[in-house]
């Protein structure tokens, strides 16, 4: 894989914080041409060093209330690749995890609140074949969200 170099960071790091800046503001701020932006971003792209874009969606605003995250245990871990499937059926379910530690995984889950996460935890992930336990943290408020820090001298 080729590596990125501080012009790639630069990029990188104002992108990150607005997805929807124009280019043209991005090669002002690099001291670059447009064009230049533009072959960067396609070569991360292409590198799958930029592996997505888009609008962030606040759950809370669509009636999504409840954010849980659930650690999950397997009869077997193996079981891992059949119960991923069934989870993908659960539109609600927004990350999926094989994980070390007390559990085979860990999903990050959204409800509308607290009767309808019930509906899903018990009427759907613990009648999965192969799921033997759950624990839920109900998250009270994201404190933190943000990408992974660029460093533009790394």
């Amino acid at each position: 894989m080729e590596k990125i170099d501080k012009l790639d960071r630069k990029i990188l790091e104002i992108i990150s914080q607005n997805a929807r800046i124009p280019f043209k503001d991005v090669a002002e701020v690099c001291k670059v041409s447009r064009a230049a932006i533009h072959q960067r971003v396609q070569k991360m792209i292409e590198m799958k060093v930029i592996v997505g874009s888009g609008y962030h969606i606040n759950p809370a605003a669509l009636g999504y209330n409840t954010c849980t995250y659930i650690g999950v245990k397997l009869e077997r871990g193996s079981m891992y690749k059949d119960v991923v499937p069934e989870f993908e059926k659960i539109s609600e379910i927004v990350e999926c995890h094989f994980t070390t530690g007390p559990y085979t995984m860990l999903i990050k889950l959204f409800a509308r609140d607290n009767e309808h996460f019930m509906e899903l935890l018990n009427g759907r992930i613990q009648e999965i074949p192969g799921v033997i336990s759950t624990e839920t943290l109900i998250s009270l408020r994201q404190s933190i969200k943000r990408e992974i820090p660029v460093g533009i001298g790394s």
